[in-house]
């Protein structure tokens, strides 16, 4: 039943052009992100790997202005970019993000909207590729191998995404650790 109702929300949201445009409306955003550091300094906050059992699946890493998590989130910047390790499709990633939302117990009506935006931003990514997430003035701006690739205007989006790494509820706690800072290795 509940899948039932997803599914239903989902391709209502999907039919909701209105609603979809106003995450996403365009605004005058760097095309590259080279050009977004170009214009802050960013300093690192922490840095990981995510790993299966033998299988490293992607590095991350989550950079501020101001050096620090949390940030201000109309005034500060935020990087967090993902190396990916490992081929994983786009479907993948979409369902491993509301897999890992439904763990921190948000309910459909708090991702749901978000899922077909992402379906058209996120590509499937191969081993070497990045993605990263600039939170820049409360937007979010999804860059893919430091290309350009959409944004998603609703301040409450990056920070809905972050959780699944920063949250104290996360299933990762020890990435969650090392992304803050409170873990170094040599």
């Amino acid at each position: 039943m509940f899948k039932l109702f997803c599914f239903v929300v989902l391709i209502f949201m999907s039919m909701n052009g209105a609603f979809a445009n106003k995450l996403t409306d365009e605004v005058t955003l760097p095309s590259s992100l080279k050009n977004s550091l170009d214009t802050a300094t960013f300093v690192s906050v922490g840095e990981t790997t995510f790993s299966i059992l033998f299988w490293d699946l992607y590095k991350s890493e989550l950079l501020t202005t101001s050096g620090k998590y949390p940030i201000e989130i109309n005034k500060e910047n935020l990087l967090f970019d993902i190396n990916y390790l490992a081929d994983i499709s786009s479907e993948d990633l979409i369902e491993r993000t509301i897999e890992q939302w439904e763990h921190l117990g948000l309910t459909p009506e708090e991702y749901l909207p978000y899922v077909p935006v992402l379906k058209n931003i996120w590509p499937d990514t191969k081993d070497g590729d990045s993605l990263s997430l600039l939170i820049h003035e409360g937007r979010s701006v999804f860059y893919f191998n430091e290309q350009y690739i959409g944004v998603i205007n609703a301040p409450e989006f990056g920070p809905l995404f972050l959780a699944i790494w920063l949250s104290e509820n996360t299933s990762q706690p020890s990435l969650r650790a090392e992304l803050l800072g409170s873990i170094t290795h040599d």
